[in-house]
């Protein structure tokens, strides 16, 4: 009757085996780090690298824990953040501007244990320190963009339905396209009106000319500065994703503001300079009928600039745009035919109908492919365009295949829509999420040791079982939030803390159960047989319940809400196989192999109902 078959305390027995394991890297904490990286691919991080950044830190008598070397650069580890510090000073000031020297935390679990993909939770901002910001949108940019872009589209379709104008400009936030002939009008006025629906077109003429005056509906207007938000949330994710910011928060706020938390970083001008990462491409056409050696002296033309290469080679291009990055929709590492480093580029209808005619109009004439970053053009292609491009063309001259890849991976994650301006930040240290987690855990103890103590004195022996359910219930908690590698905040630490709370009611709901099996006379075999399995529908419903409310939230919340149903969904599944299945087996093992019981030790049932127990219930 109370005898579990062994498979199910096999499975008991693995399961707390892998808890155990996978619980385990939380308890060893992080290690301030520095992480050493070039402020350009061009070069790989090696061994030499990492001997010079340790001489250098012994020549300081800076001390370290160890130091490693991976694709990301080299990483010194220290025993105190205040050590960390003088070492990034010490790093920066000797390696110079080709280098990149950042603050970080490593997890400071063995080498065997991440082997295994047993790793320590993310922590939020609020506990493992990091940057804040908050970003104002330029929408006024936005919308300027989308007038460039309307200009630029409306002539390069009349120009294929070969309608004759005299001319399209932009005037603020109208676009003007210009006749001389009514009947020309007329059918460029019927092309925009289906092309652009976008668009309020209103007609003007004068004895000069006759002029269609293109305006953005109120609607379009809408649309425009919500996916410029959008794609900047998109653009800002994949560049902080792919330059290895664990957990990020980014998040719209409001209509024109973004919300970017940084967890770790504790650097904020190294923050900056991750969100300014705007790197994309331009194509412009070289300016080969002006003199280089002249623009060299000074006298650079108008509408010309003169652009270096990686090798420092100057190039004088034309300053229009031919294209930019937002055309391109992948970017592809490879080799070309020579066996050097490449980028395959693929374009979407719009960039391929522009390159395919740029291509075709100057056969023979250089073009440049340019990769701006921080506001500087950098040539990483001129050549001569010997045939028409299309959809998909190659960038070659990588020096290297990391650059190659770093290179595809900027222009994938795309160019920010619309400019962006810091109006908040703040930063929180490591030393102050440190005493948030100390807080924190330090209330969800006391409040396991009072549950605790209750637990064991109304109970008894009853209250350690159920007492032992919940730290295994706490056990598996922290091991799946450890092994899907979720984010625990503050409020994550108070789910934990009221999982535990909740999570005893289903004890004493057995325990209870038990107790009034004994008042009807049931013997205490029968008794706790009937306590668990009568227990068991309304702990489940009661669960249920609970569940769906924290569905809700996950599902309606953002933010500190969503890590709080999170933890407190897995709380709940938890705490039902614990207080159910690990209980009822730690109790087999303590009564289910005694054919006969004089009493179970479970407190204090009713005056008078001692002389029932063990007894037989009377027809």
């Amino acid at each position: 009757m109370n005898r579990y078959p062994l498979w199910k305390y096999i499975a008991i027995v693995v399961a707390l085996l892998l808890g155990l394991l996978y619980t385990l890297p939380n308890f060893f904490g992080e290690d301030p780090a520095v992480q050493v990286s070039l402020q350009r691919s061009s070069t790989k991080v090696d061994t030499d690298l990492l001997g010079r950044v340790g001489s250098m830190l012994k020549a300081a008598n800076i001390a370290y824990q160890g130091a490693s070397v991976d694709g990301a650069g080299v990483k010194v580890r220290f025993k105190d953040t205040d050590t960390q510090l003088k070492a990034k000073d010490v790093l920066q000031g000797q390696l110079g501007d080709g280098y990149v020297v950042a603050l970080n935390l490593l997890s400071a679990s063995p080498g065997w244990l991440q082997s295994l993909h047993a790793l320590p939770m993310f922590l939020g901002l609020d506990l493992r320190g990091g940057v804040h910001f908050l970003l104002q949108v330029d929408m006024k940019a936005a919308l300027d963009k989308k007038f460039e872009s309307y200009t630029n589209d409306i002539r390069a379709q009349l120009r294929d339905k070969k309608i004759y104008y005299t001319g399209v400009s932009r005037d603020g936030q109208r676009v003007i396209v210009r006749f001389k002939d009514a009947a020309e009008k007329d059918k460029a006025l019927t092309v925009i009106a289906s092309d652009f629906p976008g668009l309020s077109i209103k007609e003007e003429s004068s004895d000069a000319e006759l002029r269609l005056i293109g305006t953005v509906k109120p609607q379009e207007q809408k649309q425009i500065q919500d996916s410029a938000l959008q794609q900047n949330i998109l653009t800002l994710r994949n560049r902080v994703n792919e330059l290895g910011v664990s957990e990020p928060i980014i998040q719209q706020q409001g209509a024109e503001r973004v919300v970017v938390q940084l967890p770790g970083v504790q650097d904020t001008a190294r923050a900056k300079e991750i969100l300014g990462r705007t790197a994309t491409l331009e194509i412009r056409l070289v300016d080969e009928e002006k003199d280089l050696e002249s623009a060299l002296q000074g006298a650079v033309p108008i509408g010309d600039e003169i652009v270096l290469d990686r090798n420092g080679t100057p190039t004088l291009v034309k300053k229009q745009v031919v294209l930019t990055g937002e055309v391109i929709t992948d970017a592809a590492p490879g080799f070309d035919e020579n066996g050097r480093a490449a980028v395959t580029i693929s374009m979407d209808a719009k960039g391929a109908r522009v390159i395919k005619q740029v291509s075709r109009e100057n056969l023979h004439h250089r073009m440049a492919i340019l990769l701006v970053e921080k506001g500087k053009p950098l040539a990483i292609s001129v050549a001569t365009i010997q045939d028409e491009l299309g959809a998909r063309f190659r960038i070659t001259g990588m020096p290297n295949p990391r650059e190659a890849n770093d290179l595809a991976l900027l222009l994938k994650a795309g160019a920010l829509s619309a400019p962006m301006e810091i109006i908040e930040e703040r930063t929180v240290g490591p030393s102050l999420g440190a005493e948030n987690i100390a807080k924190g855990f330090h209330s969800t103890w006391i409040g396991f040791t009072a549950i605790a103590i209750f637990m064991v004195l109304y109970y008894q022996l009853f209250g350690i079982v159920s007492v032992v359910a919940l730290a295994v219930n706490l056990l598996f908690l922290i091991a799946i939030l450890s092994g899907v590698q979720a984010t625990l905040t503050l409020p994550g630490i108070a789910a934990i803390a009221l999982t535990l709370g909740m999570a005893i009611d289903s004890n004493v709901l057995i325990n209870e159960r038990i107790r009034e099996e004994l008042r009807n006379g049931n013997t205490p075999q029968a008794a706790i047989a009937a306590g668990y399995d009568r227990a068991w529908a309304t702990i489940f419903d009661s669960n249920v319940t609970t569940l769906i409310a924290g569905i809700a939230l996950f599902a309606f919340g953002s933010g500190p809400i969503k890590g709080f149903a999170v933890v407190h969904c897995l709380g709940i599944l938890t705490s039902m196989f614990s207080a159910v299945f690990v209980s009822r087996g730690i109790v087999n093992l303590i009564y289910g192999s005694r054919r006969r019981i004089a009493k179970l030790s479970i407190g204090q049932v009713w005056k008078g109902a001692a002389a029932k127990v063990g007894k037989p219930a009377k027809a």
